[in-house]
């Protein structure tokens, strides 16, 4: 295997990481040891990891490994979209603006606010009585 072909990258959504492996092959996703069916069972998940491979007509061109942590179901399908995003304009930097464009390759930041203390939740209140 030559180091040249194999592209790193690691995705991040929420608290997800996912470590995301491409090299040339046939197609075949595979998300810590299993199948990509196997693994994302929502639709909506497996689709949201494949978008950047078919916005970009790569789908049948690279093998990709990922290794994903942390948070949930959706929060992981972002992460794995953001690690194959970062790994194919790795490999083909003319990707970069087609990827741009769609949003794929920033991060998104947003995550869970924190509970504020004396409260209920990050922003709702205990209700208020005057009397």
């Amino acid at each position: 295997m030559e180091q040249e072909s194999v592209s790193y990258a690691t995705g991040r959504r929420k608290t997800a990481v996912a470590k995301t492996w491409l090299k040339p092959g046939k197609g075949e996703i595979i998300v810590n040891d299993k199948p990509i069916d196997e693994y994302f069972r929502l639709e909506s998940a497996k689709q949201a990891t494949i978008q950047p491979l078919l916005l970009t007509n790569t789908e049948n061109l690279y093998d990709i490994q990922v290794r994903v942590s942390g948070g949930g179901t959706l929060g992981q399908a972002g992460a794995v979209r953001h690690g194959i995003t970062r790994a194919l304009f790795q490999l083909n930097p003319e990707l970069r603006q087609v990827l741009k464009k769609a949003g794929f390759v920033k991060r998104d930041p947003r995550k869970k606010e924190r509970k504020k203390y004396g409260q209920r939740a990050a922003r709702a209140r205990f209700q208020f009585s005057k009397r």
